[in-house]
């Protein structure tokens, strides 16, 4: 009658971005960190990363090119 704990449920692709944009602005709880550390694949987060700032750059340059003509 030993239950063995299950193995945390990774999370999906809508997870680990939403994880790594609030990461981008600094704002996390605590409890939310830990879940996600749990729950999280380091590859996916490294990717989505990349990602994130890879469409954080170009949303910069275009805006930079729409404000200087």
């Amino acid at each position: 009658m030993n239950k063995t704990p299950e193995p945390p449920r990774q999370a999906g692709f809508f997870a680990t971005m939403k994880a790594v944009l609030w990461s981008f602005a600094g704002i996390r709880r605590r409890h939310d960190y830990h879940r996600d550390a749990e729950s999280l694949n380091p590859k996916a987060v490294i990717a989505a990363g990349l990602l994130g700032g890879l469409v954080f750059v170009l949303a910069l340059v275009a805006v930079v090119n729409w404000i200087v003509p």
